[in-house]
């Protein structure tokens, strides 16, 4: 799948407010639902329901669950084999459960990714050593429509 694809179909989605278990463009979603939605418009259906989900993501269990749907329906990638339109996932806290999802929209140099962030909605951000400290995992997205 085209990495300038999923860039520009993320970016669509910029504006879109924070909404918690939400995914629709212009509307509401949170960083799952912004990522859902990007793969509904570069992929085509979803591959699986989604759950309801906590905002903590299970963390005081300690269940990986964005983890695990990730490597049942993205391609893992080295951590530093960076591409426009990779999925990144981040712990927000050392020792944490991986919990927030965002897309690379630019590698390299001046590195920066797109997410729904709660308080900001869909934003684009500096990829700042803070954020690259925090990231857990990265994947491609698959290379053909379902």
């Amino acid at each position: 799948m085209s990495g300038t694809r999923i860039v520009a179909a993320a970016r669509g989605w910029i504006g879109t407010p924070y909404l918690h278990q939400a995914s629709v463009k212009g509307a509401g979603c949170d960083c799952l639902g912004l990522l859902r939605g990007v793969w509904r418009e570069v992929i085509g259906a979803e591959p699986e329901v989604v759950p309801p989900y906590s905002r903590d993501w299970s963390e005081p269990q300690g269940d990986e669950a964005l983890l695990r749907a990730a490597l049942r329906h993205l391609h893992p990638k080295a951590l530093d084999d960076a591409a426009p339109g990779d999925v990144l996932l981040f712990r927000m806290r050392e020792g944490a459960v991986a919990k927030h999802l965002g897309i690379e929209a630019q590698a390299g140099v001046g590195a920066r990714f797109i997410h729904a962030y709660s308080g900001h909605g869909v934003i684009e951000s500096a990829l700042s050593a803070p954020w690259r400290r925090r990231l857990a995992a990265r994947f491609a997205f698959p290379t053909e429509k379902t």
